[in-house]
């Protein structure tokens, strides 16, 4: 009886230990995928434009509220000149304009949102086969992002290879 079990033990051991060597041999690389997006020129020109797209907004979003607070201290300072009918259709006319603003706000910030999403995934679709290559030619198994490696050796790191490949090979992204 003791003999199968010191059997059993035995090929348990063995078969964990040929588990692990095989294990031990992949290759493994992590990447920053934010860095490369913001160092790379291409990354460098989408978050220009994104900067721009929100000076834009914002430059707009306060010209608006300007004509809309004018309009409110317009309509207040007649409250007490207009008949109480008048006063009520020009506060919903006011209150009107204010959800129409509201509105195109929404929409101006979800327009942006679509975009910065878009770029970013217009990005990864043209980083995918530049990792796909470096993969294969450096006989690279598993490459991680490394917001989910917790300790690596940064020989391992292939960011900043990763980036100058990207570099040189990807001039234009086309938001759609």
């Amino acid at each position: 009886m003791n003999k199968k079990y010191f059997i059993l033990f035995l090929l348990t051991i063995l078969f964990s230990y040929s588990f692990t060597v095989s294990k031990a041999n992949d290759n493994i690389a992590f990447i920053n995928l934010n860095y490369v997006f913001d160092n790379s020129n291409v990354g460098k020109k989408i978050i220009n434009q994104i900067k721009d797209k929100q000076k834009k907004n914002k430059n707009d979003f306060n010209s608006l509220k300007e004509k809309f607070d004018i309009d409110k201290a317009s309509l207040t300072s007649q409250k007490n000149v207009l008949s109480k009918e008048e006063f009520e259709k020009k506060f919903f006319e006011l209150e009107k304009n204010l959800n129409d603003l509201n509105k195109k706000i929404r929409n101006k910030n979800n327009t942006l949102t679509k975009f910065q999403l878009d770029a970013r995934k217009e990005f990864y679709v043209s980083l995918q086969p530049i990792l796909e290559n470096y993969a294969k030619e450096n006989s690279i198994d598993i490459i991680l992002k490394n917001e989910n490696v917790l300790i690596g050796k940064s020989s391992l790191d292939i960011t900043k290879n990763i980036l100058d490949l990207f570099n040189a090979n990807v001039k234009k992204i086309t938001v759609k």
